[in-house]
Protein backbone atom coordinates (compact mmCIF):
# COMPACT_ATOMS: atom_id res chain seq x y z
CA UNK A 1 0.00 0.00 0.00
CA UNK A 2 1.49 3.39 -0.96
CA UNK A 3 2.12 5.88 1.81
CA UNK A 4 3.20 9.54 1.90
CA UNK A 5 6.72 8.21 2.53
CA UNK A 6 6.72 6.78 -1.01
CA UNK A 7 6.52 10.22 -2.61
CA UNK A 8 9.42 11.37 -4.75
CA UNK A 9 9.97 14.30 -2.37
CA UNK A 10 9.11 13.76 1.28
CA UNK A 11 8.72 16.42 3.94
CA UNK A 12 10.52 15.73 7.23
CA UNK A 13 10.02 17.46 10.60
CA UNK A 14 13.08 16.98 12.82
CA UNK A 15 13.54 18.29 16.36
CA UNK A 16 16.94 18.90 17.91
CA UNK A 17 18.53 19.27 14.48
CA UNK A 18 21.40 21.57 15.38
CA UNK A 19 23.84 18.75 16.14
CA UNK A 20 24.40 15.04 16.61
CA UNK A 21 21.91 12.56 15.23
CA UNK A 22 19.37 15.27 14.36
CA UNK A 23 21.86 17.07 12.16
CA UNK A 24 22.93 13.83 10.46
CA UNK A 25 19.33 12.86 9.73
CA UNK A 26 18.57 16.31 8.38
CA UNK A 27 21.54 16.22 6.03
CA UNK A 28 20.73 12.64 4.95
CA UNK A 29 17.17 13.63 4.02
CA UNK A 30 18.37 16.69 2.11
CA UNK A 31 20.97 14.66 0.23
CA UNK A 32 18.19 12.32 -0.87
CA UNK A 33 16.37 15.27 -2.37
CA UNK A 34 13.75 15.56 0.37
CA UNK A 35 12.55 18.66 2.17
CA UNK A 36 13.18 19.23 5.90
CA UNK A 37 11.73 21.51 8.53
CA UNK A 38 14.37 21.45 11.26
CA UNK A 39 13.74 22.83 14.73
CA UNK A 40 16.72 24.25 16.59
CA UNK A 41 17.54 26.56 19.44
CA UNK A 42 20.37 28.16 17.48
CA UNK A 43 19.52 28.65 13.78
CA UNK A 44 23.14 29.59 13.04
CA UNK A 45 24.13 25.98 13.75
CA UNK A 46 22.58 24.89 10.42
CA UNK A 47 23.38 27.95 8.36
CA UNK A 48 25.91 25.98 6.31
CA UNK A 49 23.17 23.55 5.26
CA UNK A 50 20.81 26.42 4.52
CA UNK A 51 23.35 27.83 2.12
CA UNK A 52 23.86 24.44 0.48
CA UNK A 53 20.27 23.23 0.18
CA UNK A 54 18.38 26.51 -0.02
CA UNK A 55 14.60 26.46 0.31
CA UNK A 56 14.45 22.70 0.85
CA UNK A 57 15.62 23.38 4.42
CA UNK A 58 13.37 25.43 6.68
CA UNK A 59 14.74 26.40 10.09
CA UNK A 60 12.40 27.01 12.99
CA UNK A 61 13.56 28.20 16.41
CA UNK A 62 11.78 26.10 19.02
CA UNK A 63 11.98 25.53 22.76
CA UNK A 64 10.19 22.20 23.07
CA UNK A 65 9.39 22.83 26.74
CA UNK A 66 6.92 25.52 25.66
CA UNK A 67 3.73 23.82 24.47
CA UNK A 68 2.33 27.00 22.90
CA UNK A 69 5.48 27.32 20.78
CA UNK A 70 5.15 23.67 19.69
CA UNK A 71 1.62 24.30 18.44
CA UNK A 72 2.68 27.49 16.67
CA UNK A 73 5.63 25.94 14.84
CA UNK A 74 3.75 22.79 13.83
CA UNK A 75 0.79 24.83 12.59
CA UNK A 76 3.11 26.98 10.49
CA UNK A 77 4.87 23.89 9.15
CA UNK A 78 1.66 22.17 8.11
CA UNK A 79 0.46 25.29 6.34
CA UNK A 80 3.51 25.11 4.09
CA UNK A 81 3.12 21.42 3.15
CA UNK A 82 1.96 18.08 4.57
CA UNK A 83 4.55 16.30 6.72
CA UNK A 84 5.43 12.70 5.84
CA UNK A 85 8.04 11.89 8.50
CA UNK A 86 8.41 13.26 12.03
CA UNK A 87 11.59 12.65 14.04
CA UNK A 88 11.42 13.37 17.77
CA UNK A 89 15.14 13.64 18.40
CA UNK A 90 15.74 16.52 20.82
CA UNK A 91 17.07 15.45 24.20
CA UNK A 92 19.81 15.50 26.82
CA UNK A 93 20.55 13.80 30.15
CA UNK A 94 20.89 14.96 33.73
CA UNK A 95 23.66 13.01 35.50
CA UNK A 96 23.65 12.40 39.23
CA UNK A 97 21.97 10.52 42.04
CA UNK A 98 18.19 10.85 42.22
CA UNK A 99 18.61 12.36 45.68
CA UNK A 100 20.88 15.07 44.25
CA UNK A 101 18.52 16.14 41.47
CA UNK A 102 16.49 19.28 41.94
CA UNK A 103 12.79 19.39 41.18
CA UNK A 104 13.55 21.73 38.30
CA UNK A 105 16.10 19.30 36.81
CA UNK A 106 13.67 16.39 37.04
CA UNK A 107 10.78 18.36 35.61
CA UNK A 108 12.81 19.72 32.68
CA UNK A 109 14.18 16.25 31.90
CA UNK A 110 10.69 14.76 31.71
CA UNK A 111 9.35 17.69 29.70
CA UNK A 112 12.09 17.35 27.08
CA UNK A 113 12.25 13.56 26.83
CA UNK A 114 8.60 12.62 27.30
CA UNK A 115 6.05 15.43 27.35
CA UNK A 116 7.37 17.26 24.26
CA UNK A 117 7.48 14.12 22.06
CA UNK A 118 3.99 13.22 23.26
CA UNK A 119 2.65 16.65 22.30
CA UNK A 120 4.47 16.70 18.96
CA UNK A 121 3.30 13.18 18.09
CA UNK A 122 -0.27 14.04 19.05
CA UNK A 123 -0.22 17.20 16.94
CA UNK A 124 0.70 15.26 13.79
CA UNK A 125 -1.74 12.36 14.16
CA UNK A 126 -4.82 14.12 12.77
CA UNK A 127 -3.10 15.62 9.70
CA UNK A 128 -1.37 12.30 8.96
CA UNK A 129 -4.65 10.43 9.35
CA UNK A 130 -6.38 12.85 6.99
CA UNK A 131 -3.62 12.65 4.37
CA UNK A 132 -3.61 8.86 4.38
CA UNK A 133 -0.59 7.98 6.52
CA UNK A 134 2.90 8.89 7.66
CA UNK A 135 5.74 7.83 9.92
CA UNK A 136 6.78 9.11 13.35
CA UNK A 137 10.28 8.16 14.54
CA UNK A 138 11.00 8.38 18.25
CA UNK A 139 14.69 8.58 19.10
CA UNK A 140 14.83 6.63 22.33
CA UNK A 141 17.97 4.91 23.64
CA UNK A 142 19.23 1.67 25.06
CA UNK A 143 18.40 3.67 28.20
CA UNK A 144 14.77 3.02 27.34
CA UNK A 145 15.39 -0.65 28.08
CA UNK A 146 18.03 -0.80 30.83
CA UNK A 147 18.86 1.38 33.82
CA UNK A 148 22.21 2.66 35.03
CA UNK A 149 23.09 4.74 38.11
CA UNK A 150 23.08 8.54 37.62
CA UNK A 151 20.40 8.47 34.88
CA UNK A 152 17.15 7.89 36.81
CA UNK A 153 15.25 10.85 35.33
CA UNK A 154 16.60 10.14 31.85
CA UNK A 155 15.42 6.53 32.09
CA UNK A 156 12.04 7.66 33.37
CA UNK A 157 11.62 9.86 30.30
CA UNK A 158 12.80 7.25 27.80
CA UNK A 159 10.84 4.36 29.34
CA UNK A 160 7.76 6.57 29.32
CA UNK A 161 8.34 7.43 25.65
CA UNK A 162 8.57 3.75 24.78
CA UNK A 163 5.30 2.89 26.53
CA UNK A 164 3.54 5.85 24.93
CA UNK A 165 4.83 4.92 21.48
CA UNK A 166 3.87 1.26 21.71
CA UNK A 167 0.35 2.20 22.76
CA UNK A 168 -0.20 4.88 20.12
CA UNK A 169 1.24 2.69 17.37
CA UNK A 170 -1.66 0.30 17.90
CA UNK A 171 -4.20 3.11 18.01
CA UNK A 172 -3.25 4.48 14.59
CA UNK A 173 -2.16 1.37 12.66
CA UNK A 174 -5.48 1.28 10.78
CA UNK A 175 -4.76 4.78 9.45
CA UNK A 176 -1.43 3.77 7.85
CA UNK A 177 0.48 5.79 10.45
CA UNK A 178 3.60 3.96 11.61
CA UNK A 179 5.57 4.72 14.77
CA UNK A 180 9.18 3.58 15.07
CA UNK A 181 11.34 3.42 18.20
CA UNK A 182 15.09 3.81 17.69
CA UNK A 183 17.27 2.66 20.59
CA UNK A 184 20.93 3.51 19.87
CA UNK A 185 23.74 2.81 22.28
CA UNK A 186 26.86 4.95 22.53
CA UNK A 187 27.33 6.99 19.34
CA UNK A 188 29.60 9.84 18.31
CA UNK A 189 26.98 12.57 18.44
CA UNK A 190 28.31 15.02 21.02
CA UNK A 191 25.68 13.80 23.50
CA UNK A 192 28.29 13.39 26.25
CA UNK A 193 29.41 17.01 25.91
CA UNK A 194 25.82 18.16 26.48
CA UNK A 195 25.34 16.25 29.73
CA UNK A 196 24.17 18.28 32.71
CA UNK A 197 25.41 17.30 36.15
CA UNK A 198 23.85 17.56 39.57
CA UNK A 199 25.80 19.10 42.43
CA UNK A 200 27.75 16.15 43.78
CA UNK A 201 27.17 15.14 47.38
CA UNK A 202 29.61 13.35 49.69
CA UNK A 203 27.57 10.15 50.33
CA UNK A 204 27.49 9.32 46.61
CA UNK A 205 31.03 10.35 45.73
CA UNK A 206 32.66 6.92 46.06
CA UNK A 207 29.85 4.52 45.17
CA UNK A 208 28.37 3.54 41.78
CA UNK A 209 27.07 7.07 41.24
CA UNK A 210 30.46 8.69 41.70
CA UNK A 211 32.19 6.05 39.60
CA UNK A 212 29.77 6.57 36.73
CA UNK A 213 30.10 10.33 37.03
CA UNK A 214 33.90 10.12 36.79
CA UNK A 215 33.62 7.91 33.72
CA UNK A 216 31.21 10.29 31.96
CA UNK A 217 33.23 13.37 32.86
CA UNK A 218 36.26 11.93 31.09
CA UNK A 219 34.48 10.14 28.22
Amino acid sequence: MPTPSDKAVRHWFVTGASGGLGRHLTEHALQRGDRVTATVRRPAALQDMRETYGDRLTLETLDITRSADIDKVIGKTLQSAPVDIVVNNAGYAVVGAAEEMTVEQIRDQIEVLLLAPMLITRAFLKPMREQGGGRIIQISSMGGQIGTPTHSSYHAGKWGLEGFTESVSREVADFNIHLTLVEPGATRTGFASALRYTTESTPYRDNAVGQTRRYLETA
